[in-house]
């Protein structure tokens, strides 16, 4: 059993034959782990993390939350491949919200300072921070470069709001991992991994630190904080 994307690649990587079970996955078949999510074929299957439509319904909440926003920057990994069928799909949603998105990008700690300068240079309003286990590893400075820059971000993954992030909308990855424990449970009472169709998550949260919205002289409409299942005060 594996989570994200890039442990599964991992896996498949050392075997063909043993079976793998994703927690949850940006996009399994963008990464190549399953041929499709009916029929996943081969060894792996398990969870969606629905990335690329959450994409979409985070820049919906930015926008909500910021009606005057027009320019939206986006930090990803290029070296992360689940990423990569992120990148047109972020770019058609925000085109259809009437923004711009600024595709930024950060291989690793040490770009980040240049990542944030390229933001300011290009004025962008609003920040999404793509899934990736290196942006989760290295949260802190993430969180604090935001707040040095004044950007209202919205991150993937409850944790970040924790952290002092100003919003996060993700599936519930709990709930991914005890639906998980099915797979593996039918795998070993003999079923084949590539028949078992890839399951998409059913809860999702939104949390919003109205800590960081005061501190960045927000007001947070009513229409969002409604939608909100935790509000850090």
């Amino acid at each position: 059993m594996a989570p994200a994307t890039q442990g599964p690649l991992a896996a498949k990587q050392a075997t063909r034959t043993i079976p793998i079970v994703m927690a949850y996955s940006s996009d399994a078949v963008g990464a190549g782990l399953v041929a499709s999510l009916a029929r996943p074929g081969g060894n792996v299957t398990g969870l969606s993390g629905l990335s690329v439509e959450l994409a979409g319904k985070q820049l919906q909440l930015l926008k909500e939350t910021l009606p005057k926003v027009r320019r939206v920057a986006i930090l990803s990994n290029p070296a992360a491949p689940a990423l990569l069928p992120l990148v047109g799909q972020v770019k058609d949603a925000a085109r259809s919200l009437g923004l711009q998105a600024q595709i930024v990008a950060a291989r690793g700690p040490e770009d980040f300072e240049g990542a944030f300068a390229a933001m300011t240079k290009e004025r962008a309003g609003a920040l999404l921070v793509f899934p990736d286990g290196m942006f989760l590893l290295h949260r802190t400075p993430i969180v604090d470069l935001t707040a040095k820059s004044r950007l209202p971000a919205l991150y993937t993954g409850e944790g970040w709001a924790d952290a002092g992030g100003l919003m996060a909308y993700a599936a519930n990855l709990p709930d991914l991992f005890r639906r998980a424990a099915s797979y593996v449970d039918r795998i070993l009472k003999g079923a084949k991994p590539g028949d078992l169709p890839i399951e998409q998550p059913t809860k999702f949260e939104l949390v919003i630190n109205m800590k960081t919205a005061k501190a960045l002289g927000l007001t947070i409409p009513p229409s969002v904080l409604l939608q909100a299942d935790r509000v850090i005060e």
